[in-house]
């Protein structure tokens, strides 16, 4: 009890301190298994009914054993990175500190400025978090760890505040492949909309905004003569991007 005391006192004070600055500066993370299919909840299931009406039969489901594990990190803004780990693979000390340098390219992506003013981390006393491998990887980021008392979940802002909508999203889905899990269950919660398969996005969406790209470009550019700048970065999960912006040279 003491620790949690000593861990709430000292997020108490640093947030006198800095206020809100702290509060931006705070990056938290835990891993969550993303399933096959999960199913509803009690209260996603009810219907309304007549009081007349008969009581429908609804049989018993269990979540599906195929299922993957997410790392996910977030702070006051938005998701910074989800990493879907291979089918059987878990959370260990090395495969973590891979998975913290790929955090590290995504808030320097993402969040401009926030490696030079400082990050706080904050995730829990799993092994993994804090090996020897691990805190000497923390240490060369020059990161702030927040303390996190053991045997505290209740602490633990990833369970509370977003694992547990994502799980009441994904109830009642069912998802046949890894990939699928992967483009889906995340895209489709934070975008509010319903996310097409690959397969539909291939033969039904992409040929078109091929065409209606290159048709409103060519409509810019009108015989002119243009300029090109070509550029690269890293998205999220560490996979190069290209862009191109292209411009009229006006004569």
């Amino acid at each position: 009890m003491l620790n949690r005391v000593q861990a709430s006192r000292e997020f108490l004070e640093r947030y006198e301190l800095d206020g809100d600055n702290f509060l931006k500066s705070i990056v938290t993370g835990d891993e969550t298994w993303v399933a096959h299919y999960t199913p509803e909840t009690k209260r996603q299931s009810e219907q309304w009914r007549h009081t007349t009406s008969p009581s429908t039969k609804k049989f018993k489901t269990t979540i599906s054993a195929k299922k993957i594990m997410a790392p996910v990190f977030w702070d006051n803004k938005d998701i910074i990175l989800i990493e879907y780990l291979p089918q059987g693979e878990t959370i260990n000390a090395a495969r973590y500190c891979k998975t913290l340098k790929k955090l590290r390219r995504a808030i320097q992506n993402k969040r401009r400025g926030l490696l030079t003013s400082g990050v706080c981390l904050l995730h829990d006393n799993a092994r993994p978090h804090t090996a020897n491998v691990t805190k000497q990887l923390l240490d060369s980021f020059g990161w702030d760890v927040l303390n996190h008392p053991p045997y505290s979940p209740d602490l633990a802002s990833s369970d509370y505040h977003l694992f547990t909508f994502l799980k009441k999203h994904m109830g009642g889905k069912k998802f046949s492949t890894d990939e699928e899990v992967m483009e889906r269950s995340t895209s489709e919660k934070y975008t509010s909309r319903e996310i097409p398969s690959d397969s539909t996005l291939r033969k039904t969406y992409v040929n078109d905004i091929y065409e209606e790209t290159m048709k409103n470009i060519r409509e810019q550019i009108k015989g002119n003569k243009i300029w090109v700048s070509i550029d690269e970065t890293t998205d999220s999960e560490g996979r190069y991007v290209a862009n191109v912006i292209i411009g009229t040279l006006n004569t």
